[in-house]
């Protein structure tokens, strides 16, 4: 039997169909690095000191734990002198990250949510990196705006998953593989290829506590999941959520569902445009589902079709199963 295939081998192998793609491939195993690292660190728990409260905010006003300044430093050391990036912005950093004097400067932007779910480290829960590479189209030093482009610019996405397993899951646009870490041996094993959202499904993540804050559409899609199979849908639905983006999206990925954090009254009462991210988590997920054969969206608009206009952006996410995905996007076309 064939020794199973490891990230690098993959690596490898679409670096002999795609030559020219040698400093990206180089830059994703930059970040394996960094989840490796990371993926130790959340292993040990306590045992690292690395629980617990920051004692501040990030730029979103969020406040910080230990551990989301600690994996934003690790990303940022684990990419900032190989000469594959022009600059990283990070969920954590009010601008981006330029890189320092005297590095050589590569062809990529690095975008990333160091710690997604970070709720979940005090108690041991499901927590993860998101990241996103897109391709800096000017030889000058990058600026903020030189990251504000669409998702559909994206050369790769991905996450890290750190759980019972820790997992890299990543897409190059040409679709969507997954790779288990063998602490042992420190090296990604792939064991999930071909990764794929089944168009139907009988699951929603969603966080029901702010149910009375949703607008029409979303509160009648709730309503008859939870009907079940004698409401409007014809079956039985079960609801999940992680608390992480990461955890509930591998989900998906792996078995079905839809992931909602929709716009409602609080948002916009507080002028915001939505909870998640664009750049840091809306987009990689994004690519990632659709790549998988999902559908991504916010209920008004595709997510890798919307032009940034800023750094920390927020946009609703609707995203998962086909069937689930088109059905709340109709109910809010027919508003």
């Amino acid at each position: 039997m064939a020794d199973p295939s490891t990230l690098q081998d993959f690596l490898a192998a679409h670096l002999r169909a795609h030559p020219n793609d040698e400093q990206l491939l180089a830059l994703i195993s930059d970040v394996a690095v960094a989840c490796e690292k990371l993926a130790d660190l959340v292993r040990l728990g306590e045992l690292a000191g690395v629980l617990g409260a920051a004692g501040q905010e990030n730029v979103q006003g969020e406040q910080q734990k230990k551990l989301d300044i600690i994996a934003n430093d690790v990303f940022i050391e684990c990419t900032e002198h190989t000469g594959r990036v022009a600059g990283l912005a990070s969920e954590e950093m009010d601008n981006h990250y330029p890189i320092s004097d005297g590095s050589p400067r590569g062809r990529y932007l690095l975008t990333f949510d160091p710690l997604d779910g970070s709720s979940n480290i005090d108690v041991n829960g499901a927590t993860g990196t998101i990241f996103s590479i897109i391709e800096h189209v000017t030889s000058a030093a990058p600026t903020d705006e030189d990251f504000l482009q669409s998702g559909a610019k994206q050369v790769c996405a991905g996450y890290c998953l750190y759980s019972s397993a820790s997992m890299l899951v990543i897409t190059l646009g040409d679709g969507v593989a997954g790779f288990t870490f063998n602490h042992h041996e420190g090296v990604f094993v792939l064991t999930h290829p071909n990764m794929q959202v089944p168009e139907a499904t009988n699951e929603f993540a969603i966080n029901a506590a702010y149910s009375e804050h949703w607008q029409a559409p979303v509160k009648r899609y709730i309503s008859e999941c939870v009907a079940g199979k004698d409401g409007p849908l014809g079956k039985s639905f079960n609801m999940r959520w992680a608390g992480s983006m990461v955890g509930d999206i591998h989900r998906i990925l792996c078995r079905g569902g839809i992931f909602m954090y929709p716009l409602d009254a609080r948002m916009m009462a507080d002028g915001k445009q939505g909870k998640l991210r664009l750049l840091y988590e809306a987009n990689p997920m994004g690519m990632l589902i659709e790549q998988a054969g999902g559908v991504a969206h916010t209920g008004t608009s595709p997510i890798l079709s919307i032009e940034p206009e800023q750094l920390h952006q927020r946009v609703p996410v609707i995203m998962g199963s086909r069937e689930e995905v088109d059905r709340v996007v109709s109910y809010h076309a027919s508003l």
